[in-house]
């Protein structure tokens, strides 16, 4: 059994990944500041042994004792991360700088939640981990691109000068149960405005593509990485190379709630990456790891969640 820190553990991912951690018999803390996280997410974990909740913002430091730290803490939608763009960037880059503070100080092996947001709008399709991406640095998404690029920098200097454990995973499109409805991502607001009979909005033609990885198996490469030799220290694609349509998800969704919902085009937002794809070579070789949940059954799984919360 392991004492481990969960930063963003009320969040989608971090609600899932206290889930399986508390399952497997780990001391878990759970450390959110509600920003993005809710309440609700990991609620019927309160009150087991194995669980622990703290109300703090890791752009403050933390003084706790653990063996390790997935480091999830940051708001991961553009809806959320563009409220407010400087404390986005406070907190991937003064909350990568605390956790690595407190790893460093506890000798503690250490995970940073990065993002295929890191490649920007890229000209190499798929993406591997060895491109350096194509990110505007003064734009309306940069607070969170370069706030987690600075991350993984933080990341492997720690590395590199004070010789810190670390791992680095660079997750792509991910869905399931206990996503935000109001995060603005493509799932959630199809699902959504399916289930109300809205109108599904496509921003752009509909032709832009996205790779969908359904929570359970995101979960599962992470804590594959956690766990793997400490040589292996990333950045690693986890993600799901399955490359879909706006257009073909919308259709999908509606086909699956039953909903009669008309298409409406809108402008495409500001730097709103064309393509998104991972290549996952890495993945499989290093960790033994490759999505196994098809589209359509993490589907059926997150409108039933939806279904429950949607007026």
């Amino acid at each position: 059994m392991r004492k481990i820190l969960v930063t963003g553990g009320a969040g989608f991912l971090g609600s899932h990944l206290c889930e399986r951690l508390v399952a497997q018999g780990h001391d878990v803390l759970c450390v959110d500041n509600y920003f993005t996280g809710s309440k609700a997410n990991i609620e019927h974990l309160l009150g087991l042994p194995h669980f622990e909740v703290m109300r703090h913002d890791v752009t403050f430091p933390l003084y706790v004792e653990v063996d390790q730290i997935y480091n999830l803490a940051c708001p991961a939608s553009p809806v959320h991360y563009q409220h407010d763009p400087v404390q986005t960037t406070k907190v991937n880059v003064h909350g990568a700088i605390n956790m690595l503070g407190l790893a460093k100080r506890l000798r503690a092996r250490i995970l940073q939640a990065s993002t295929s947001e890191v490649y920007g709008d890229p000209e190499v399709h798929p993406q591997t981990e060895d491109y350096w991406g194509k990110v505007n640095p003064i734009g309306i998404r940069s607070c969170y691109d370069e706030g987690k690029r600075c991350a993984e920098t933080l990341f492997f200097d720690y590395w590199r000068q004070h010789r810190l454990e670390i791992k680095v995973m660079r997750i792509f499109n991910t869905y399931g149960p206990r996503m935000h409805p109001n995060d603005g991502r493509v799932v959630s607001n199809f699902i959504v405005q399916a289930l109300k009979g809205e109108p599904i909005t496509i921003y752009g033609d509909g032709t832009q593509t996205r790779s969908f990885c359904y929570v359970d198996d995101l979960v599962d490469g992470m804590m594959r990485l956690m766990d793997s030799p400490a040589a292996f220290t990333g950045p690693v694609n986890v993600g799901n190379p399955q490359e879909t349509t706006m257009l073909e998800l919308a259709d999908t969704i509606c086909r699956l709630t039953g909903s009669a919902s008309a298409i409406e085009f809108r402008p495409l937002p500001q730097d709103d990456p064309k393509q998104r794809r991972p290549d996952i070579g890495l993945a499989e070789r290093a960790l033994g790891w490759a999505p196994r949940t098809a589209l359509e059954d993490g589907l059926k799984e997150t409108i039933a969640y939806f279904r429950k919360i949607v007026d």
